[in-house]
């Protein structure tokens, strides 16, 4: 499966209800970044319960400039979640599952 695939997917929970679409991936590479790094590994699926088009980057950091647009954007993209890849029951295009229990965390990227 290539991750494109995922994009624009249907998110549905443990009682099959619809919870957003699927508008980026996330993830994650150790190891020395300048030398030699892992090959990178899915670490979650960014999900918007308005929209199924992208967040521009916007739900990647806490930045507000253009402010219009940022603005606009956090309005449109109100209650985007990070489903971790632990909390994928199944994939099966042109749905995603949701495992029991599973946890909705900020999309937003943090360095701390």
């Amino acid at each position: 499966m290539q991750l494109s695939e995922l994009l624009g997917c249907t998110v549905r929970d443990t009682g099959s209800r619809a919870v957003g679409t699927v508008v980026d991936v996330r993830l994650s590479i150790t190891g020395d970044l300048d030398d030699s790094p892992s090959a990178p590994t899915l670490f979650g699926l960014v999900v918007s319960p308005r929209t199924r088009s992208s967040y521009l980057g916007y739900e990647r950091s806490e930045a507000n400039r253009p402010m219009v647009l940022a603005a606009w954007l956090r309005w449109r993209h109100r209650g985007t979640f990070l489903a971790m890849w632990d909390d994928i029951g199944a994939v099966e295009p042109p749905v995603v599952r949701l495992r029991p229990g599973f946890h909705r965390y900020s999309a937003i990227l943090r360095t701390d």
